[in-house]
């Protein structure tokens, strides 16, 4: 694992294992990683992350307190494996909620002989204007079961032709939301991290049925499509959502460098527009859109051997291997 872009604040969370063995919650300051089923205090009813989430608010200022500690058996943190550091019960997704990202995609799906590349920057940057007035995100649900761990191998399909990487902000959900208002939103999300959604292209959109339009089960959610983590990073020390820095590297190579800035809609509306229709639960993760720079705008898709980097500010990094699914 690469532990060279540490979490930003005093401690993260996060889920680990050693050998063989069960996993369990850690709280991770530095290098090291304390096991927290040997806190007392925290008197979990079963040694998860989400068991946690439920208790947000009474749990931060006691994971505090076991940071700052000297006791308790703290464990080398490159001797665990990292796993995802949450199990969602729900996975709510954003679509084109990057200025750039959409308008690059835009260009890259117009056929051959269609209209000029300006023409189609143009209808779309007026597009994605009259979304932001109306106040209307895009959001679709993602499955739990696409979830791997933040150092896992992503395994790309046999019938999968355009593997595509999508790094994006996660807010991870503590207190539950329903039909909760922007500026109530926050309150709601304990924690941030990283997703990366990953997506076969030529499956987005059903050929056959043009007027039903996306295919999502297919495009997304294959097993190990969404690497997770490192950590939960609290969100009293993630910074501003607004303002992070999403970066993707391949093979070395920076493919994504954006702000999140350039998102149409913040975490705050994205949270609370998905919970107008669903309720929110502790664990649950509203993932919020990739910014500009993926393999299709590149013309240069994932294959096997290829190695992917992503880094949020503050949030860590994660690295994962890409390799052909075995017949």
């Amino acid at each position: 694992m690469d532990t060279s872009s540490p979490p930003a604040g005093p401690f993260a969370v996060g889920t680990f294992s050693t050998g063989d063995g069960p996993a369990f919650p850690g709280l991770v300051t530095g290098e090291q990683v304390l096991d927290l089923r040997s806190v007392p205090a925290l008197d979990l009813p079963e040694p998860t992350t989400r068991a946690l989430l439920e208790r947000w608010d009474d749990v931060l200022p006691l994971l505090g307190e076991a940071a700052a500690a000297t006791s308790g058996e703290r464990l080398p943190l490159a001797r665990l494996r990292v796993h995802a550091p949450v199990e969602p019960r729900q996975i709510l997704q954003s679509g084109a909620n990057y200025r750039t990202h959409v308008i690059d995609l835009a260009v890259a799906h117009e056929p051959a002989g269609g209209r000029p590349a300006e023409q189609v920057r143009a209808e779309v940057a007026a597009m994605m204007d009259r979304r932001a007035a109306e106040d209307q995100p895009y959001m679709f649900v993602g499955l739990p079961s696409s979830v791997t761990g933040p150092y896992d191998d992503v395994v790309i399909p046999a019938w999968c032709a355009k593997p595509d990487w999508e790094l994006e902000l996660a807010a991870v959900i503590g207190r539950p939301a329903f039909r909760v208002t922007p500026e109530q939103a926050p309150a709601h999300v304990a924690a941030y991290t990283i997703a990366n959604d990953i997506t076969a292209r030529e499956l987005v959109f059903r050929r056959d049925m043009p007027e039903i339009g996306t295919d999502w089960l297919r495009a997304k959610s294959a097993p190990t499509f969404t690497p997770l983590g490192p950590y939960l990073v609290p969100s009293a020390f993630a910074g501003d959502p607004s303002n992070l820095r999403v970066t993707l590297r391949l093979n070395g190579d920076v493919m994504q460098d954006e702000s999140t800035k350039d998102m149409i809609f913040d975490v705050a509306r994205l949270v609370s527009y998905a919970s107008q229709t669903v309720e929110l639960l502790p664990g649950d993760l509203v993932l919020t859109g990739s910014p500009a720079g993926n393999g299709l705008h590149w013309g240069r898709l994932l294959r096997p051997g290829d190695v992917m980097e992503g880094t949020i500010s503050g949030l860590g990094v994660q690295r994962n291997r890409c390799v052909a699914e075995e017949s």
